[in-house]
Order: C-alpha cells, then sequence, then structure tokens
C-alpha cells in the first residue's frame, strides 16, 4: 500500500509532460497550418565515448594535401612547359611553311642593323629621311651585287686553270697509288673509274631532277633578295613606325617593358652585324693574301667565301678553311697545302682570341655552349639560313630576357614598402655621410642587365 501512491504520482508527472507537448504542436500547427508534423526524437545531451577496446580511426586529409609539396610543384610546372612547347612547335610550323617569308624578313632584319647607322648618321648631317634612306639603300646593294659579280667573275676566269690543275692533280693521284704499298693495280682504277661511269649513266633521271630543283631553289633565291631588298627599304626609312605598331600587339601592361628591352636589343643586333663584318673581313684579307703569296689559284674567290661563311660563327671558319686547304693540295701538293692550313690555323686563333673580344667587346657576350648549341639547331631545322640567323636571335634573346628580369625585379622593389622602425638606417639606399648621392641614369638598368646577365648566353 505504501508503493502505490509514488507509482501514481509518477503516472500523473507523465500525463501532464505528454500534454505539455501536445500543447506546443497545435500552437506550432496554429501558426504554421502547412507545416508536417515531424515525430521528436529524444537526442541526448552527449555522444558516450566509444569503448577502450575499439581501434582508433585517423581523420583523412584533403586529396591535394595528401600530394608531396616537390611533386605539385613539378605538375605545376609540367603541364606550362607542355603548353608552351606545343606553342612553340606551332609558330614553327608556321614559319616552316612560310621559310621563304620569313628568311627574307631576317635578312632584311641584318642588313638594316648594318645599314642603319649610315642613315643615322647622313641625317645627322642635314639630309632629309627619305634622301638618306635611299642613298644608304642603293649604296649597299650596288656593293653586294659587286662583290657576287666579283666571285662569278674569278671563277668563271679561273674555271679552266683550276680544271687543268685538278686533272692534273687526279693522274699524280694515280700514279702514286700505283706505287703506293697497297699494291692497287691499274685495272682496278679503271674498274672504279668505269663503275663511276656507269652510276652516273644509270642515274641521269635522278641528276636531271636535280638540275630542275637547283633551277627552283635559284628561282626561290631570287625571290627572296628582292623580297629582303623591299624589306630592307622600308625599315630603313619606317622601322620607328613598325615597332609601334609591333608594341600595339603587346598586352598593356607587358608594353612598357617591352618599349625599353626593344631598343636594347636592336642594339645588340647592330652591335653584333657590325663586328661580325670587320671581323669577316679581317679574316679574308688576311687569309686571301696568304694564299695569294702560296700561290694558290683563285686566292680571292677563296677570300670571299671566308669572308661569307664567317658569318656563321665555328662552323663557317673551318668550313672555309678546309676549303682552302683542299684547293690548296689538289693543285700545288702537300706541302703548300700544310703551308696554307697554318696560315688559316693562325689567322683564326687571332680572330677567336683577340679581334672578337676586342671588336664585340661585352655588347654580344654569347657563351660557346650557346653558340655551338644554337648553331646545330638552327642547321638542323632550317639548314645554312638556320645556322646564319641562329647566333644573333640567342644573343638578342638574351639581351631581352636580361632587361625584362631587371625591370621586373626594379618594378617588385619600387611596389614593396619601405624600411621604417629601428632597422630603417641599416636597409635604407642612403649614401655615406660626407658623399653625394649618385642618381641612377637612364642607362643604369641596362648596364646592370649586361653586368649581371647570368645562364650560358
Amino acid at each position: 500500500m505504501s508503493k502505490t501512491p509514488g507509482w501514481l504520482g509518477g503516472l500523473g508527472a507523465r500525463l501532464t509532460h505528454m500534454g505539455e507537448r501536445l500543447e506546443e504542436r497545435r500552437a506550432r500547427a496554429h501558426a504554421d497550418p502547412d507545416a508536417v508534423a515531424v515525430p521528436e526524437v529524444d537526442v541526448p545531451d552527449h555522444v558516450p565515448p566509444p569503448p577502450d577496446y575499439a581501434p582508433a580511426v585517423a581523420a583523412k586529409p584533403e586529396p591535394a594535401a595528401a600530394v608531396p609539396w616537390g611533386l605539385r610543384v613539378a605538375a605545376e610546372a609540367s603541364w606550362r612547359i607542355l603548353v608552351l612547347a606545343a606553342v612553340i612547335w606551332m609558330l614553327g610550323q608556321i614559319i616552316v611553311q612560310v621559310q621563304l617569308v620569313a628568311f627574307a624578313f631576317m635578312g632584311s632584319l641584318l642588313v638594316t642593323a648594318l645599314l642603319q647607322p649610315t642613315v643615322s648618321r647622313l641625317r645627322g648631317l642635314g639630309l632629309p629621311r627619305g634622301l638618306a634612306t635611299a642613298f644608304t639603300a642603293v649604296l649597299g646593294f650596288v656593293i653586294m651585287g659587286l662583290i657576287g659579280w666579283f666571285v662569278v667573275w674569278q671563277i668563271m676566269d679561273n674555271a679552266q686553270e683550276l680544271t687543268e690543275k685538278v686533272q692534273k692533280g687526279i693522274e699524280d693521284l694515280r700514279h702514286w697509288l700505283l706505287n703506293s704499298p697497297f699494291h692497287v693495280t691499274d685495272k682496278q682504277i679503271n674498274e672504279i673509274s668505269k663503275n663511276l661511269s656507269d652510276a652516273i649513266g644509270t642515274n641521269v633521271q635522278e641528276i636531271t631532277s636535280a638540275g630542275l630543283q637547283g633551277v627552283t631553289v635559284v628561282v626561290e633565291l631570287l625571290t627572296g633578295m628582292l623580297l629582303a631588298m623591299f624589306s630592307t627599304l622600308f625599315l630603313l626609312y619606317d622601322g620607328k613606325k613598325v615597332w609601334q605598331w609591333t608594341l600595339k600587339l603587346v598586352p598593356a601592361q607587358a608594353r612598357p617593358g617591352m618599349a625599353g628591352a626593344g631598343p636594347r636589343a636592336w642594339r645588340t643586333l647592330t652591335a653584333y652585324v657590325r663586328g661580325t663584318v670587320i671581323v669577316a673581313m679581317i679574316d679574308a684579307i688576311f687569309i686571301g693574301l696568304g694564299l695569294f703569296f702560296l700561290d694558290v689559284p683563285m686566292a680571292v674567290p677563296l677570300a670571299v667565301v671566308i669572308f661569307l661563311f664567317a658569318f656563321i660563327p665555328l662552323v663557317g671558319a673551318v668550313i672555309s678553311g678546309a676549303l682552302a686547304c683542299v684547293v690548296a693540295l689538289v693543285v700545288q701538293g702537300p706541302f703548300v697545302a700544310l703551308m696554307a692550313l697554318i696560315v688559316v690555323l693562325a689567322v683564326q686563333q687571332i680572330e677567336g682570341h683577340v679581334l672578337q673580344p676586342f671588336i664585340l667587346g661585352r655588347a654580344v657576350r654569347v657563351h660557346p655552349l650557346a653558340v655551338v648549341l644554337s648553331v646545330a639547331a638552327g642547321g638542323l631545322m632550317a639548314g645554312i639560313g638556320g645556322a646564319v640567323v641562329a647566333v644573333p636571335l640567342v644573343a638578342v634573346l638574351n639581351t631581352a630576357v636580361g632587361y625584362l628580369r631587371a625591370y621586373s625585379k626594379e618594378n617588385a622593389l619600387r611596389a614593396a614598402p619601405g624600411p621604417h622602425g629601428a632597422t630603417a638606417h641599416a636597409v635604407a639606399p642612403t649614401p655615406a655621410p660626407g658623399s653625394e648621392p649618385v642618381p641612377p641614369g637612364p642607362g643604369a638598368t641596362e648596364d646592370r642587365t649586361q653586368d649581371k646577365g647570368d645562364g650560358i648566353a
């Protein structure tokens, strides 16, 4: 009997709680008639901890955080390099399709860099721009034409003598082979000559097609020369306007840097062409004089060939020197060929160690490794023309990239907050006591670029 009132009291309390909850539901239903009644679930105040025997489960990191930092950097750089390589490849394919126009324009740039200082001097003397441009262009083209005519004339004038001496040299080689310890017989020599004649006779069609292809090459060469002449004329007259129009194609944010890099790159190209012409003339004159005193036929045409091949760095000097030594060997014998080789090597050593550093100076500083790789790449991609333009292109890019790097660094320093506090005196660019501050001139960035240009170029 004593437990009955307690049980009844608990039941009453539960009924009272249920009544309160029903009243709350009715109040919510009256407030929002469209609401759907959701049964309430009693949620405990806290979640009980797992038992001690349960294994610990670590939280999984984000996928990006799970990749090592070095691998993420390599991946980010890789896809950008692939995109850049694809763009360069597409540009190369476009240039290959219009190879004649591209080489004509590059040649006009080289000739313009050579003739532009003359136009500037004539305009400084008071001549109008059109008259100065016309005089310089006509004089330059006439000189180039005379050089080409002189080479052809010398070759045609000495062709018969050279042919006779070559035949005599072949006959001397035949006698030497017959009397040599190699035991070569006259019958074997005749068989070799017969095989060569048969090979030439059976390949008449290929030789004819090669001749027709040579005619096509001559036509393309003349077309390229005309394009280069017209391009040179317009670049000499309106080069500044052409450069200003080119700057409009550059995004506005990069335009100030390109506007500063362009003139410096042009000065580098001008210094390269002028220095190469001077060095080539010195090589041609001294090697030509050596061949002349050694009584080698066609010494003057060989000197002109040495002058032209000097525009192909490293490789051109080797080829032209070897050609001169071969002519001396065939015509005058081993002793004269050895003397010609000594003359060629002596002049080239003086050129490489004295003339080029003194004439080109620091305006065109290209590492020999960059020269070899650029000449090889240019020759593989575009033959002799690619080998000629490879080194000046590398020199111009080196100057432009060095200036843009210094320009961006200078802009970053300007945008950075100035020093303050106790360390301001230690890092602020203030002159020493008793000295006058020297403001940076307009060529400070250029000098810094020339002095601190890193890389192999």
